[in-house]
């Protein structure tokens, strides 16, 4: 009877440790084994350099219209941004006229302001507006004025200007005029044919484009 004894009890120790076994198998996980994954930090938004945008822009532009970049070169670049100088036309500090009916209209007509311009983009601005003058006058080695909205569009092509944001407006030779913006770098260019041909350059609106915009009360 005591072999028999000894062999039960050495099995039922089996039993037991092999139970054993099975419960630390059940409740332990090896790592990174079924866990669920870490959630990963957000990634970082880059930033826009705007300085390093306007500066590539302007060298795309100082490409396509070479006397110019040499004409403006040391005049700084970059095209739309302040750098203290005011909106032309603005009144200095966007301070509004004590005469309450100069501030009534003033409010009324804020829509119509125009961004500043840096004296780079004033620069090319004014080039372009005297470049642009001299072919639509005939002059500086213009084959000829234009004496219509066909003519005028034909002229501004031809010197490189597109019309995206703008165009050439007007019937025949009748009220024709013009808004076009530099390429690449901007800024506005507007015009008449006239007479008298006028073109000048000015930023670009507040509202956005070149065109002025429509509204106010």
């Amino acid at each position: 009877m005591r072999p028999r004894s000894r062999t039960r009890t050495r099995g039922a120790a089996l039993l037991l440790a092999a139970g054993a076994v099975a419960l630390t198998g059940c409740g332990t996980r090896a790592a990174g084994a079924g866990s669920p994954a870490e959630p990963s930090a957000p990634a970082a938004t880059p930033s826009v350099d705007y300085a390093a945008q306007a500066a590539t822009a302007v060298a795309r532009h100082d490409k396509l219209f070479p006397a110019i970049a040499a004409r403006c070169g040391g005049a700084g670049a970059g095209a739309g941004s302040g750098e203290g100088e005011r909106a032309i036309g603005a009144s200095p500090g966007g301070e509004l006229p004590a005469d309450p009916e100069a501030r009534k209209y003033a409010e009324n007509h804020a829509f119509k302001q125009q961004a500043p311009l840096t004296p780079g983009a004033r620069c090319r601005g004014a080039a372009h507006a005297a470049r642009i003058k001299a072919a639509m006058t005939g002059g500086s080695g213009a084959k000829g004025a234009p004496h219509s909205a066909d003519e005028l569009r034909a002229v501004l092509t031809g010197l490189g200007y597109g019309f995206e944001g703008g165009g050439v407006y007007g019937s025949g030779a009748v009220n024709v005029s013009f808004v076009l913006s530099v390429p690449e770098s901007g800024p506005c260019v507007t015009g008449r044919l006239g007479p008298p041909v006028t073109v000048e350059a000015h930023g670009m609106y507040v509202e956005g484009g070149c065109l002025e915009p429509r509204g106010g009360h």
